[in-house]
């Protein structure tokens, strides 16, 4: 309590101790997050913050679950980014350039300017995937953009609109659906599940879920991982 910092939260005045996340800054402050906050460890992509540093002009994106406090931070949350998701059947699309272009055409309406990826709050080469999506590289878009966790920062800043986030999750399901190689032991043991060779362990993995998940916790962290 010794170090407090200054913080506006939604344009109000808290003074908070320092070291603490956005997160945990404004559950001090008294915010009963009901939303917005998701994983907690930046995987969920749920808490996605503007923010700008009193006194600096540029304007930072990032995840309120990562990133401390600063003194004299003003705070905006964006639990929910209204993304452009367009709708299509992955079994009846093909990996071809003009797919994209029927599905997401505002892509070629990038002006350069590296607004998303300056805005990334996951530090991924925004721009960049995008570039391979608009030349129908689908495979290095994929690659570029397989961190992403979908917050909608990246869109927030776009002045042409681009919903970066949907049509890098096209670039990888094309990917994955028609360029890369087909994983032969993923197929065999879907066949398995599907089959119903695992209902025993299943219902098993079940009722332990409700007597004791301190138990599904320690088979987990104790897993045999293959090779």
């Amino acid at each position: 309590m010794e170090n407090m910092l200054n913080v506006y939260l939604f344009g109000k005045k808290y003074e908070v101790p320092a070291g603490l996340t956005i997160m945990t800054a404004m559950e001090y402050a008294g915010y009963d997050l009901v939303r917005g906050c998701g994983c907690r460890n930046g995987f969920c992509g749920a808490c996605a913050t503007i923010y700008r540093i009193k006194g600096e002009i540029e304007l930072h994106g990032c995840l309120a679950c990562q990133t401390e406090v600063q003194e004299g931070m003003y705070v905006a949350t964006l639990p929910f980014f209204p993304l452009e998701k367009r709708v299509y059947n992955i079994e009846e699309i093909k990996p071809t350039q003009q797919i994209m272009m029927q599905l997401y055409p505002e892509i070629y309406s990038c002006i350069g300017c590296n607004a998303c990826t300056k805005a990334c709050t996951q530090e991924l080469n925004v721009m960049q995937y995008i570039a391979y999506a608009q030349r129908g590289e689908y495979d290095k878009c994929a690659e570029e953009s397989f961190d992403c966790v979908m917050c909608g920062v990246c869109s927030s800043r776009c002045p042409a609109g681009i919903s970066h986030p949907q049509v890098a999750m096209l670039a990888r399901r094309l990917n994955g659906k028609y360029i890369e190689p087909e994983c032969g032991h993923l197929s065999d043991r879907v066949k398995e599940v599907n089959e119903g060779i695992f209902d025993k362990e299943i219902e098993e993995l079940m009722t332990k879920a409700v007597d004791s998940i301190e138990e599904i916790k320690d088979m987990y962290n104790h897993r045999e991982i293959e090779k």
